[in-house]
């Protein structure tokens, strides 16, 4: 059967690829160390998991309200206040099954044809394919190393054109870990706000993530409040990447459209995982700096063991658990008279040859790079790193 041009325009997950690239060596019982993986490797904190059994024993069994509970969007509130002091009315949240949903809402209610969507690179991947699902066209703007692959407001300001209608900032930043001070978010704002009609989505996933400098959201100047949209979740600060929740915040009619789309797709979200979500959101935080602690040394001993490799660039990420070292001095090179050409051929290697697996730069629009995530223990990092050092110097 015929399938929609739509669907036909979008790429796969290569983060999602490469983990299972790496699945299918493990079950030919090949040890093969998963530099990929977005996802803490910790558990759920009790306090959380305690609020889901009483939710389960309460019996919300049946249908959740298409925005949220109530009290799971009261807290949604609070956090934003307390937390970015961002005043956002109830009418204006919108809880969903994931950061990733969110987002799909955002861009399917806001784009179309025609539309230009600026995104800067490195970028999560699905930024792209959301807004080729819409039929908009993304226009990519590079960070450049020299500045942590931060792009600047004069790069933005460049990209806008008449048919320009959006904006996509990751701070912190997947894939680089890199953070945006207040100064030159402000200086992004300015150049935004002679712009309204410019939609302004700000993914901060890895909020809680920040271990050099301090977080800061582009929603908080009063100069774009009224194209702001700030999309967030648990997933990642309270290692509940399964339990499936996002939610965002944003002006009446954008947030009434996207519930009105929520509404024809999944409607309400997981009832358990959203009392879960209260408890997350208004309960013990304890758990979030004992687990920056342990990431830390994670990150501190993967920076090192990078920086050891001849010819490897990388600056020390001030957030999430990636790195996103520059491996160009070993592209163009060849093994066994094969060259590689690409990143993807060069993460290639690395998992058939060293059997640690990477994800290619050219995923996350800087081919000259590969992501390698640390959300394993110290010991499988420099296993892993020992690996990729003794298959790099394999290259001729």
């Amino acid at each position: 059967m015929r399938l929609s041009s739509r669907i036909n325009r979008v790429a796969e997950s290569q983060t999602l690829a490469m983990g299972q690239k790496s699945n299918e060596l493990k079950e030919q019982g090949i040890d093969v160390i998963n530099f990929t993986v977005g996802q803490p490797d910790y558990f759920t904190p009790d306090n959380i998991k305690q609020a889901a059994k009483k939710a389960i024993d309460d019996n919300f069994s049946f249908y959740s309200p298409v925005p949220g509970f109530k009290d799971v969007v009261k807290a949604v509130q609070a956090k934003f206040k307390r937390e970015n002091n961002l005043d956002f009315a109830e009418n204006q949240i919108l809880v969903s099954t994931g950061g990733k949903q969110c987002l799909a809402n955002v861009f399917q209610v806001l784009f179309q044809e025609g539309d230009e969507v600026i995104i800067p690179a490195p970028y999560w991947v699905s930024y792209i394919e959301l807004a080729h699902l819409c039929n908009a066209t993304p226009v990519v703007i590079e960070g450049k190393a020299e500045n942590n692959y931060k792009i600047t407001a004069e790069q933005l300001e460049a990209a806008i054109t008449p048919k320009t209608h959006g904006f996509v900032l990751n701070a912190p930043s997947n894939p680089s870990g890199s953070i945006y001070t207040k100064e030159e978010l402000k200086a992004m704002a300015d150049v935004l706000a002679k712009y309204p009609e410019v939609a302004v989505i700000s993914d901060e996933m890895y909020e809680h993530l920040t271990y050099d400098g301090k977080h800061e959201t582009i929603g908080q100047f009063e100069n774009i409040k009224n194209q702001a949209i700030i999309v967030n979740g648990i997933s990642k600060a309270y290692a509940m990447t399964g339990w499936r929740i996002g939610y965002m915040g944003a002006p009446v009619e954008i947030a009434k459209a996207c519930k009105k789309l929520q509404s024809q797709t999944t409607s309400g979200t997981c009832s358990i995982a959203q009392k879960a979500a209260v408890e997350a959101l208004n309960g013990d935080q304890t758990s979030i700096e004992e687990h920056k602690k342990v990431l830390i040394k994670r990150r501190d001993a993967m920076v090192e063991g990078l920086r050891s490799i001849p010819g490897v660039k990388l600056n020390t990420p001030p957030a999430t658990f990636y790195t996103f070292p520059d491996v160009s001095a070993y592209i163009g090179k060849s093994y066994n008279g094969k060259k590689i050409n690409d990143s993807f051929e060069l993460a290639d290697f690395l998992l058939n040859v060293a059997h640690v697996a990477t994800v290619a730069g050219a995923a996350f629009g800087i081919d000259s790079c590969i992501r390698l995530s640390y959300v394993v223990d110290v010991d499988r990092i420099n296993e892993g790193i020992s690996r990729i050092k003794k298959a790099l110097a394999e290259l001729k």
